[in-house]
């Protein structure tokens, strides 16, 4: 793909780079208009009524199965007390990490319950606080996000912008990330929200720090004190923020504001492993989300196949992989 790079223009953040990834709008293609989806990409009307309901019975198993697979990695931890056993349960802590955000970002665009207040509810306690996030505060940010990507109120400018960089600049942020340095350092902006003037974000940390609390209590109460900060701090300190740097630069690094959607969002072929450790429940089809963020996790598939009948997603403007993706994005020869 051809790219060009223009300066975002909100003037705080004018020292930012964007469009360092996004094609030019001269090689994408016309969208073909089918019986599904229209010529600016969105879904007829009787489609899109087919791709917004929400499985609520499907996704409550959802929920229920993040639990019952993070307690069985566990679980298997403790009971086969093996190095390598522990090592792959730390791995796979963090993909428990990437599930519980994936559906709590669901439950923030209110697409994992129709019920407003179930879903508000699970989002929150279940999901957010548990993965050391508000979920209400984080949809308030996150529907900035989605109101216009790389606009004046863009809350991830910062990780999103100023690619392609160096692979050594590259490798430097996922180090400090698997070292937990990245991690440490939010965690910290959060323990100084205890000590906030606003009562609102007070509240909010103190409620996400009792339910930790509440998780080391119940780790201590079952003989297995040190369960908690080794398998669901640590992890979440390192390998979810690997995971999160990684998918949030497969997402938008690099890319650019702009209507067409295939300038601000990437589309990466989703692959069985990658969807497994990566981008679970279907968050990797992200382009479809960003065409039309109401539509419920399991339907992006569906969606992004039309899209590609349509001819809206071709080859030329989809990675084949992750790995091609990120390829992309540090492929400049000096450290920057």
């Amino acid at each position: 793909m051809r790219c060009h790079t223009e300066k975002v223009s909100n003037d705080a953040a004018s020292f930012y780079r964007t469009g360092g990834l996004a094609p030019s709008a001269t090689v994408l293609p016309q969208t073909a208009a089918t019986e599904f989806i229209q010529y600016d990409a969105r879904p007829t009307p009787a489609f899109r009524a087919s791709l917004r309901k929400i499985p609520n019975l499907r996704n409550a198993l959802s929920v229920f199965s993040v639990y019952i697979q993070t307690i069985a990695i566990l679980a298997s931890a403790v009971h086969f007390h093996h190095p390598a056993t522990w090592v792959l349960a730390f791995l796979l802590m963090g993909r428990a990490h990437a599930q519980f955000a994936s559906l709590m970002h669901e439950s923030a665009h209110r697409l994992l319950f129709s019920h407003r207040a179930m879903n508000d509810f699970v989002g929150t306690w279940f999901l957010g606080f548990v993965g050391f996030t508000s979920t209400a505060a984080y949809r308030r940010v996150h529907m900035a996000h989605h109101r216009a990507e790389f606009g004046p109120e863009e809350p991830d400018l910062a990780l999103y912008a100023n690619y392609p960089i160096s692979t050594a600049s590259f490798r430097r942020k996922l180090t400090r990330d698997a070292l937990g340095r990245t991690g440490v350092k939010l965690l910290r902006q959060q323990l100084r929200g205890l000590r906030s003037p606003e009562a609102r974000i007070r509240r909010t940390q103190v409620k996400i720090f009792a339910v930790q609390l509440m998780l080391f209590a119940i780790c201590t109460a079952l003989g297995v004190p040190l369960l908690y900060p080794l398998m669901w701090l640590l992890p979440y300190l390192t390998v979810w923020r690997v995971i999160n740097r990684l998918r949030s630069i497969a997402e938008h690094g690099g890319m650019t504001a702009d209507t067409d959607k295939r300038r601000t969002t990437h589309s990466v072929h989703q692959h069985v492993l990658a969807r497994f450790f990566l981008v679970p429940f279907n968050i990797g089809f992200h382009l479809a989300h960003h065409v039309d963020a109401g539509v419920p996790f399991r339907h992006l598939p569906e969606f992004h196949a039309e899209l590609r009948r349509a001819q809206y997603v071709t080859d030329t403007s989809e990675f084949p992989h992750y790995r091609a993706m990120w390829r992309a994005a540090h492929e400049l020869p000096l450290s920057t």
